[in-house]
């Protein structure tokens, strides 16, 4: 068990130790790179499952034709 209780830091980890330092600007870089790789994620589901992602859009379609303002 004495392997267990080492310290092992990930990635994860290491972030949550050290003190917020972070600025606005490499986060807001860090939120349009994941927002970049999310759209491309999702482009490609819809080359790849048409069917679904046709389905997809429709029941959001739906969504925001009865979504009262």
């Amino acid at each position: 068990m004495s392997d267990l209780e080492g310290p092992a830091e990930g990635p994860a980890e290491g972030a949550a130790r050290s003190p917020v330092t972070e600025t606005d600007a490499e986060r807001r870089r860090r939120r349009a790179q994941f927002l970049r790789e999310l759209h491309e994620a999702k482009a490609l589901r819809e080359r790849v499952q048409p069917r679904r992602a046709r389905a997809a859009r429709m029941r959001q379609a739906m969504r925001m034709r009865t979504f009262r303002w």
